[in-house]
């Protein structure tokens, strides 16, 4: 559990933005933060600062301030904001602000009233039911050959039947594949991180994966990791694919995932299982599940 916010004594609204920030860095180290969000806070607080007079306080900041700093950056800095960018830095000067007010240093809030600017990226790009059966089509062709090669048919299987991101293909251990389990063939989604054991669970495998998934350990015999390889050979396969299937699109690990995602938005297959076996949460998928629904949309 988070620390209560206790007050530094030496900070108070008389004090200048740039010690405050660094008070600030020690407070969210003390909360645990990850030490890649607080590099992210510090450099949007940091930019603040720069922006404003040197001899600001904390206590003078007003939401003009904030907004005129938020209008510069998307217009006056001359260095590209993109919108995801902009979110963050709002969410930067959002939780600074509140700290300091929370925290009894200043009395008004400026970043209270700053409008959050929610950013939804574009819609992903998928597979057509033509385009999976081809790039399929091509897998197979290499599992049945004269010599034989699974691997690719494998891999680009898995990724359509389960969903799983990339992070989490490579992370598969030969132990997370349970094919005796009760009730059919189930891989195990697991993380290494305490922080993101609410992702793990439970997909359920189809059988015509199972048996290209048995050719595979046959031919390339793994100890571990079910697919040793970088994340950039894995890609270079399912670029392969794409290719040699006549596809006009960069086939990749995320297009797989939404194109699993889709079809199973398509199926009768309730969104609340869908969520699950996305490891998503509720909040994600909202977003999630309103590009489903454009996708689907185009696609009737």
């Amino acid at each position: 559990m988070p620390k209560e916010i206790t007050p530094d004594l030496h900070i108070t609204s008389q004090t200048p933005l740039l010690p405050t920030i660094g008070s600030w860095e020690l407070f969210l180290l003390d909360q645990g933060k990850s030490p890649y969000t607080v590099k992210a806070f510090l450099g949007d607080l940091q930019l603040l600062a720069k922006f404003l007079p040197p001899d600001k306080t904390v206590g003078t900041v007003t939401t003009k301030d904030l907004n005129n700093f938020l209008t510069w950056l998307q217009t006056g800095r001359g260095i590209p904001c993109s919108p995801k960018s902009l979110a963050r830095r709002i969410t930067s000067i959002k939780a600074f602000f509140r700290w300091l007010h929370k925290s009894g240093r200043i009395m008004v809030d400026p970043a209270e009233k700053v409008v959050q600017q929610s950013v939804i990226s574009p819609l992903p790009t998928v597979l057509t039911r033509n385009e999976q059966e081809k790039v399929i089509q091509v897998a197979e062709k290499y599992r049945q050959a004269k010599k034989p090669d699974a691997r690719s048919y494998t891999l680009l299987k898995l990724l359509l039947s389960t969903g799983i991101k990339k992070g989490e293909c490579l992370a598969i251990n030969i132990n997370h594949i349970d094919l005796q389990a009760p009730g059919g063939p189930i891989l195990f989604v697991r993380y290494a991180s305490p922080s993101n054991r609410y992702k793990e669970r439970k997909i359920d495998l189809p059988a015509e994966w199972v048996e290209s998934y048995q050719e595979y350990l046959i031919q390339y015999q793994p100890k571990d990791v079910v697919f040793p390889w970088s994340p950039r050979r894995l890609e270079y396969l399912l670029e392969d694919l794409g290719e040699e299937a006549g596809i006009d699109k960069h086939l990749s690990f995320d297009m797989c995932r939404w194109t699993s995602v889709l079809r199973d938005w398509q199926s009768d297959l309730e969104h609340e299982q869908i969520r699950q076996k996305l490891g998503i949460s509720k909040i994600q998928w909202r977003e999630i599940s309103m590009k489903l629904r454009q996708l689907s949309a185009q696609q009737s």
